[in-house]
Formats: C-alpha cells, structure tokens, sequence
C-alpha cells in the first residue's frame, strides 16, 4: 500500500495515521494507498509557498526559461506515460491504453502552452493627446487554485496547469480525493524537470481542505473541474474574497445522427461518445437523438454493439470498458437506471451489473423512448448509460438539444453541409464536434455555457483566463498642470 505524499514547497509531509484518506481500487474494492486530509494550516502553508516562489523567482522568469522548462516536463511526461498512465488506471478504472494516451495528449499541451510563454504581449494605446502615451502589459494573477476531478486527473490538471505556468503563475493543485496518486506522481516529474520548489505545491483532502483553499484571500484564480453543485458552492465561497473562478462542469450533450449520416460512423461515435471511459467524462454523448425515419435500425445497431462490449480488467488489452470509479458512483448510476425505467423508458440492453464481478462495473445500458421531462433526458449521470430519443424536423432536433440546463457539447452527423453549418450555429454549448465525437485539440479551446460553466481551457483562450491587464499612461509634456482640470 503507497502512502501518497503532498508537496508544499519542495517539502512532502509524511501521511498522519489519524487525518487519512483511503484510496480504493475500482477493479478490486481493496485499499491501494492512503493520502493526507490536509489540514487548514498545511493548506494555508501551501498557498504561502507558492506566494513565495512566485515573488521571489517566478514572475521574474523569463518565459523563454518558462518555456524550456515546460518543454522538459513534457519530454519527462512522454518518457513515463506507461508508468503514469497504468497509475492513473489502477486509481480510477480507465483503460490503460486511454489513460497512458492522456499522458501523451497532455504532453501536447505543456509544449503547445510553452509555445505561448514568451509571447505574451500587451499593445501600445493611441491617445487623444500628443503630450501622452498609453500602454498595457500582460501580467499573471499570482497564485492560482486548481482544483481537479477524479474521472481523468492528468489530463484535466494538464488543461489547468499548462496555461498556468506559461502565464508566470504559481499554483496549488487539489485532486480529487477518489484518485490523486497521478498528480502526485507528476510532482516529481516537475522537480526533476527543474522547476523552482513552491511553483506547484500539491494539497490532498476533502470537502474541508477544499473549502480551506478556495477561500484564502491570496488566490488570484481558482479553476475547477467537477460537479455544478460543487461548482456553485466555490463561486459562492470565492465571492467573499471577489477571487475570479473558472468553472468546467457537467454536461447533457446531445449527439444528433440525421437521416442522411453515415450509420456506420454515426453509430461507432454514438458508441464512443457514451461508451468510452464508461462514460465518466462531461463530454458524454448521453442523449442520442436520431431522426424518426432510422431510429429502429440504429437502436438495433447500438444494442448489439454494446452487447460486444467486454467489461473487465482496464490493464487487459482484450477489454473495452473498466469499472466506473468508486462504489458510490457505481449504485447512483445504477438509481438513476432504476428510475429510468419507473419513469417509462424502454430498456434496449444492459442495466445492470456483471454478476461474476467483484469490482465496480455497470454494463452498458441503452434506453430508448426516453421521455423528454425525465431524469434520464435531464441530468448528468456520468455512466454508460445512453438516453435515445427520435425526432422529425431539423428544428426539433435543435430544441430538444437546448432543453437541458447544461451547455458543454453536441454532436452533429450529417452529409449535408448546410446543415452541420445551421444546426452548429443555433446548438446552445461550447463546442460542437461535426462527423465526430468526443476529439480534443491542445490548440481548441473547450468550456460551458449554462451550468456546464464559464470560461474556458486549452487553446490561447486559456492563457486569459491566469492574466490581468495593466494599463501605463506616461504624460511627456514638462508643463504643470492646473489640479483641477480633467484630462482627456
């Protein structure tokens, strides 16, 4: 059993028996390690070392060092993406060939955002009078909060940290207490990369250190990943101290197949936007919306389908899906499956569990005829579990994809051109994916609207969302001024 160590300024505590957290295998059930719940003084003690780095070194840092560095914990990165990503796997009960691909993926990021840390410009302002001269600056925040869910830590710590550091903040990361060890892990890969110690500080813990950090008044940004009732919970809390928050939560996504798609694409996107990562990512297609005219061959296509699916050990390569993160994800998907059904909807395949199975699994479930005012067509539930619901007209389509509170993602398949253009153009969310789903870009900028959230992560908009804007106005003239009269 590993005891997973914080890391505040350079230093790693020793894990306290008597303020533990167990962390358990999904695959197993059994106890795999134990982390810290830290304290509100070693939180508060993180917060100041990564003050103090980014006083004393970090804001005086080049970015083209920023940049050498970044690219050197990429390369590192890279080097122990099999070590990492099978870490990650035995955490949170991803695939190992999805998780150590994240390791490369967010290798990509740290070098697209070192490729940015030394092109932070301001700009020169012209001004009404000759006599002055205006002018900004790009400066970062100071210390930032990065706050990560347990469902893809490294990739989603990437998303935050990689802008973070290219804008010259310091920052202390959170994950989540279900599956910390990746992040912990990291650290090390950072200090041997030679960044400065404070720069990234780790805290682990629950609900309490959590409320501890998003709280100290010295943060300059708080970014988190998770649920929208946490979320709303940080924004409410970081009010108090007017520290700005970036919110990636939950999502509804709509995957739309018209009558014209290719079925044979269509249906393996469906099956990968619900399917993969047995659906614990917010960009789940989790309501699949088919035009009227193809809906029974595509229930039928999606049933055997998921049928196929082996449930099993993530680290086997023969296996397609692993068990969902923690027992208590595991029996709210299996409610929220109950309640479907009380509510009317048909089930097409799955709905339970394995019964020879000791770890967390829930099959691949498909329902069909989903009422559009149920649970299922509602809310999140971060599982496999696919809501299918027909319509006719493309207008339809469009509404019933805008009735959820969540904005996060769609997807469109369509042969027509014109279509995937206008349906693009009126689907209320962040991103929307045409022909495919579920693909990431470091360079394209991914967030929410509704209660997915606000503010956005990879591409350059992320780099904003860690820098403030200073404004120098020069007067060149030598004349004194009358104290009293506006300037313009």
């Amino acid at each position: 059993m590993d005891e997973a160590r914080m890391s505040i300024g350079g230093e790693r505590p020793p894990v306290d028996p008597d303020h533990a957290i167990a962390v358990y295998s999904p695959l197993t059930g059994e106890q795999i390690a134990v982390v810290s719940d830290a304290s509100t003084e070693q939180i508060a003690a993180a917060v100041g070392a990564a003050q103090t780095a980014f006083d004393d070194v970090w804001r005086r840092t080049s970015g083209l060092e920023r940049a050498r560095l970044m690219h050197r914990f990429a390369d590192l990165l890279d080097e122990h993406a099999d070590e990492i990503g099978a870490l990650e796997s035995r955490d949170n009960g991803k695939l190992v060939r999805e998780t150590t691909s994240q390791a490369h993926f967010a290798a990509r990021n740290y070098r697209f955002f070192a490729g940015l840390a030394d092109k932070l410009q301001g700009r020169t302002v012209p001004m009404d009078s000759w006599d002055s001269f205006d002018y900004t600056t790009r400066e970062p925040v100071g210390v930032a909060a990065l706050i990560t869910a347990w469902n893809s830590p490294m990739q989603l710590l990437a998303n935050k940290l990689a802008p973070a550091l290219a804008a010259g903040c310091t920052v202390v990361v959170k994950p989540s207490e279900l599956a910390p060890l990746s992040t912990v892990r990291i650290v090390d890969l950072l200090a041997q990369a030679g960044f400065p110690d404070g720069v990234l500080n780790v805290v682990t813990g629950g609900a309490d250190a959590g409320s501890a950090l998003v709280t100290d008044p010295r943060l300059g940004r708080i970014s988190f990943t998770g649920s929208v009732p946490v979320g709303q919970q940080i924004a409410r809390q970081a009010a108090d101290n007017l520290t700005p928050v970036t919110l990636e939560l939950g999502g509804k996504s709509a995957n739309i197949i018209f009558s014209d798609a290719d079925l044979d694409r269509a249906v393996v996107g469906a099956v990968a936007g619900i399917f993969a990562a047995g659906g614990q990512t917010c960009i789940a297609g989790s309501r699949l919306l088919v035009h009227e005219s193809i809906a029974d061959e595509v229930e039928a296509r999606l049933a055997e389908r998921a049928r196929a699916i082996v449930l099993g050990d993530p680290s086997k390569s023969a296996t397609h899906m692993g068990p969902v993160a923690s027992i208590g994800q595991r029996d709210r998907i299996l409610s929220m499956i109950e309640g479907a059904k009380r509510d009317g909807a048909r089930l097409v395949t799955g709905g339970g569990t394995p019964s020879e199975s000791r770890g967390y699994f829930v099959e691949p479930t498909v329902f069909a005829d989903v009422p559009l005012d149920s649970q299922l067509a509602r809310e999140e539930v971060f599982g496999p579990v696919l809501a299918v619901i027909r319509f006719g007209p493309e207008q339809e389509a469009i509404d019933i994809a805008n009735s959820t509170d969540f904005g996060l993602a769609a997807g469109i398949w369509t042969q027509d051109l014109s279509r995937a253009h206008r349906v693009a153009r009126e689907l209320v969310c962040g991103t929307v994916w045409v022909n495919t789903y579920r693909q990431s870009a470091a360079q394209a900028p991914f967030g929410g609207v509704k209660k997915s959230g606000y503010g956005r992560e990879r591409g350059v908009e992320a780099v904003e969302e860690y820098l403030r804007t200073k404004n120098v106005l020069i007067d060149l003239s030598d004349e004194v001024r009358d104290p009293f009269q506006i300037r313009t």
